[in-house]
């Protein structure tokens, strides 16, 4: 071998999974500060500005899995796993419903929990030993 570290395939899958999630997130957020400013007190580019490092914490997450760092893929289960517990205790009960949600709004919390889950799966077999082959 090289010596490098490589990551394995359920890394580099959960990575692809937590980069959608953030790009996807990221940018329903911008699209919330600027197209529904002030719709709530969360909808305003100040707002927008003072959530970045929760994105920068992700981009991190994501450079370690796709590195194959030891220990990656449990720094990722706790990551996602916290932010499971955050959207839906957190999220879900405090600022979604200061939106007066719509329909688009549902769908991008759906689909940024839904990979959340998908990205804790895949590392749960990975610190498990599960291999794909």
């Amino acid at each position: 071998m090289d010596g490098a570290a490589h990551p394995t395939l359920l890394e580099s899958i959960a990575a692809w999974a937590l980069t959608v999630a953030c790009v996807y997130s990221i940018a329903y957020e911008f699209w919330r500060s600027t197209a529904k400013a002030g719709t709530s007190r969360h909808d305003t580019m100040r707002g927008f500005v003072a959530q970045l490092w929760q994105y920068a914490l992700g981009a991190v997450v994501i450079v370690l899995l796709f590195l194959g760092v030891p220990f990656a893929a449990w720094i990722g289960l706790g990551f996602s796993a916290i932010v499971i517990v955050v959207s839906i205790f957190f999220y879900n009960p405090t600022i979604m419903l200061e939106r007066q949600p719509t329909i688009a709004d549902w769908i991008e919390d759906l689909v940024f929990t839904g990979l959340q889950f998908v990205v804790v799966t895949l590392l749960v077999f990975e610190v498990s030993g599960l291999l794909l082959s």
